[in-house]
């Protein structure tokens, strides 16, 4: 392993981590990024040397150059990289290196992998396990989304985005769903879909697999995945069918149906293996029962954060804590720490009776959910929306998705497209989702306005008190929160 790693845009959450990581085993770690930031501040409190711009000079010689896949070829830093012959690695291979030694837990997924990972870390810290963790978000309870632990387990989002996911040896493997994204990509539905069995075929002997019972894609897997041998434990709602294999005898042995059945062989359908059962909603979060069809009774489950997604979301981190070790009672109670991380459902402030909250939705299942949640925690209210469209081939592929998703709120102001690392696209723009919203009979509820600062004016200026005011997407939309604040104090 190099003793010396330069990071090319070190400000970004899932660099950072890396960064932070490296840094805390004791390696000699630099970094640039475009601007400055309160994370490259935090980075350089940590000891590693950050530089605002690109430049081929900040690359110090015989150092390893770590870059994400929106690091562009163009790049000087990457260019000079090149030229002198010095080693490339995705950030992914960088992480394996930093998790060396560690029994890696990979959560992956199309949606739910950052909210799931942070669950995951925050309950094995509570449960007295010191895990080690990258996550691509800040957990808000630990106060960063990285951490070099002395426990076994290390805690990794796994990104499928570009595929680098495929650079990991995970011992516990989850999939919270496999709903075709990243086209730009991968090409084809079915490309993307053999990306995650590749990903499961990478779990290494004897390890599990987590997969989730209620969607389709993730249900697919994991038959395919204990017909190659896998272990396999699903989990979710009990209202899709696991033609799988028979009850789990032991909640501290989830798998061990799994481990019984030939691989191949047919059997009974029956529910997930892991039910979460009698699920209530509330404004602050959410109560269940976690059901392991055994005759050990279902564990309780009390969440500070709402949303039948997050409940689902425990429910994996669950059954991944107790492969790992922990008792499944302690498991549920340690989940009930975790308050959230940055950028899901955050709440930025109020002004005028109007709450404000930022969350980096920017796939239409995940703007879906978001609302659903949304229309919970607004009470009476009305839920508003300003969106950010991210990546011209996702707004471009998923125009009506997005349309109906963006219905259920009652007043949306679309901004353009955050390009990302694409180019724009002609005829590609925000009045795409507008125009599909139109189609879905909420025409008069759609309203494009091209430069995200107006955007954010003109949703502020429709609110009124006892609303709920969202910024969403994945690009720089959550800078619009302290905009629409501003102006709504100025209303009032």
């Amino acid at each position: 392993m190099a003793e010396r790693f330069h990071l090319i845009g070190v400000g970004g959450v899932g660099m950072a981590a890396v960064a932070e990581l490296l840094a805390a085993r004791g390696h000699e770690v630099s970094g640039s990024d475009q601007r400055d930031s309160d994370t490259l501040a935090r980075l350089r409190a940590l000891g590693v040397r950050t530089h605002v711009g690109h430049d081929a000079a900040h690359v110090p010689g015989a150092a390893a150059v770590v870059v994400s896949t929106a690091v562009r070829e163009t790049n000087p830093e990457l260019v000079a990289a090149r030229e002198r012959g010095l080693p490339v690695l995705h950030r992914s291979q960088a992480l394996a290196l930093a998790a060396a030694g560690r029994d890696l837990v990979a959560v992956a997924g199309a949606h739910g992998k950052t909210s799931t990972s942070a669950m995951l870390a925050v309950a094995l810290r509570e449960a007295g396990q010191d895990p080690s963790y990258a996550i691509g978000g800040t957990v808000l309870s630990l106060g960063t989304g990285a951490h070099l632990g002395q426990g076994d387990a290390f805690v990794a989002e796994a990104d499928e985005s570009d595929g680098s996911f495929l650079n990991y040896a995970p011992r516990v493997a989850v999939v919270t769903n496999i709903e075709p994204d990243h086209l730009d990509h991968y090409g084809s539905e079915a490309a993307f879909r053999q990306a995650f069995e590749d990903f499961a075929a990478r779990i290494t002997p004897g390890g599990l697999l987590v997969a989730c019972a209620d969607d389709p894609g993730s249900l697919d897997l994991a038959r395919h995945a204990r017909d190659h041998g896998t272990r396999v434990v699903t989990y979710g709602t009990g209202e899709s069918p696991w033609a799988g294999d028979a009850p789990v005898p032991d909640a501290r042995a989830l798998d061990a149906g799994t481990r019984a059945a030939a691989p191949g062989a047919p059997a009974p359908g029956t529910a997930a293996h892991v039910q979460v059962r009698g699920l209530e909603l509330t404004p602050a979060g959410a109560r269940a029962r976690l059901h392991t069809r055994t005759d050990v009774p279902d564990v309780p489950l009390e969440l500070a954060v709402g949303g039948a997604h997050m409940a689902l979301n425990a429910a994996a981190a669950w059954c991944a804590g107790v492969e790992v070790g922990v008792e499944p009672g302690a498991m549920a109670r340690a989940l009930g720490a975790f308050t959230g991380t940055g950028r899901r459902f955050e709440h930025k402030g109020a002004a005028g009776g109007v709450r404000v909250v930022d969350d980096y939705a920017h796939h239409p299942t995940e703007v879906a959910a978001t609302l659903r949640t949304a229309r919970l925690a607004a009470g009476g209210g009305r839920v508003l929306v300003v969106f950010q469209p991210h990546l011209y081939s996702r707004t471009r592929e998923f125009a009506e998705a997005f349309g109906a998703a963006l219905a259920l709120a009652d007043e949306v102001v679309v901004t353009d497209v955050y390009g990302a690392r694409e180019d724009p696209v002609p005829g590609v723009d925000g009045s795409l989702l507008t125009a599909a919203m139109a189609r879905q009979g909420a025409g008069e509820r759609g309203r494009y306005v091209a430069d995200r600062l107006e955007a954010a004016r003109t949703v502020a200026d429709l609110a009124r008190p006892g609303d709920l005011l969202l910024t969403l997407g994945a690009g720089d939309v959550t800078e619009l929160g302290a905009v629409i604040l501003a102006r709504l104090e100025d209303h009032a």
